[in-house]
C-alpha cells in the first residue's frame, strides 16, 4: 500500500465544519440510516443498493486503505457532530487531478453553509496537502443545493451530459463542475 499523505489524527478546521479522516468508529446506525433517507440520498449513487452497518463499514474499511481516496468525515464545528461525508477521489496521479464527492446526511444540518465550506477545505486539501492541479464534481442538474454549495466554493460549470442519469423524476443532466489548483 502507498503512504498515506494525511495523518488519522489531522483536522482540517473551516469556519462551519472540520474535516478528519473518516474511522470505523463514525460507522453507526445513524450512518446507515442517512443512506436510506430518501430526501438524502435523492441525488445520491448509494440510493441504488441496500445499507446496513456491515456494509457502510466495508466501505469506510476499503477507504481507510485505499491509496488513491480520501474519505473525511464532516464535522460542524458548533458541536462536533459528525453531519455528513466528503471524498477526494480516485486520485488519478499521472494527471493530477480527482473527483469530489460528497453529502450532507442529517437533515437538521441543511441550509447552514456546511457543504459549501466542506467542498473549500476539501479543496485547500486537494491543492495543498495532495499536490493535485485539478479537482471535479458531477451533479444531478436538479441538485440545486449542491450546484449552489459548488458555485461558492469556487467551481466552474465545465460541461453537461445531458439525460445522462436517471433522476428521481424522470432523465436528468449530469452538470461537471470543475476547479484549477490556479483559480482564484
Amino acid at each position: 500500500m502507498t503512504s498515506r499523505r494525511i495523518a488519522p489524527d489531522e483536522l482540517f478546521p473551516g469556519p462551519k465544519v472540520t474535516l478528519r479522516l473518516i474511522t470505523l468508529a463514525d460507522c453507526s446506525e445513524r450512518y446507515v440510516s442517512w443512506l436510506g433517507d430518501p430526501l438524502v440520498n435523492r441525488y445520491l449513487e448509494t440510493r441504488w443498493s441496500a445499507h446496513s452497518l456491515e456494509t457502510v463499514r466495508a466501505f469506510v474499511s476499503d477507504m481507510i486503505d485505499s491509496p488513491d481516496n480520501y474519505l473525511f468525515a464532516m464535522l460542524r464545528r458548533s458541536d462536533s457532530e459528525h453531519v455528513g461525508n466528503i471524498k477526494i477521489g480516485p486520485i488519478h496521479p499521472r494527471h493530477s487531478w480527482a473527483d469530489l464527492s460528497y453529502f450532507v446526511g442529517e437533515r437538521s444540518a441543511w441550509g447552514e453553509g456546511l457543504a459549501t465550506d466542506a467542498i473549500a477545505v476539501a479543496t485547500r486539501i486537494g491543492f495543498d496537502r495532495l499536490g493535485l492541479h485539478r479537482l471535479r464534481a458531477g451533479v444531478y442538474a436538479g441538485n440545486v443545493a449542491s450546484r449552489r454549495a459548488l458555485e461558492k466554493a469556487g467551481y466552474v460549470l465545465e460541461g453537461t451530459f445531458r439525460s445522462e442519469l436517471a433522476g428521481p423524476d424522470g432523465w436528468e443532466d449530469h452538470l461537471w463542475y470543475g476547479r484549477l489548483r490556479d483559480d482564484p
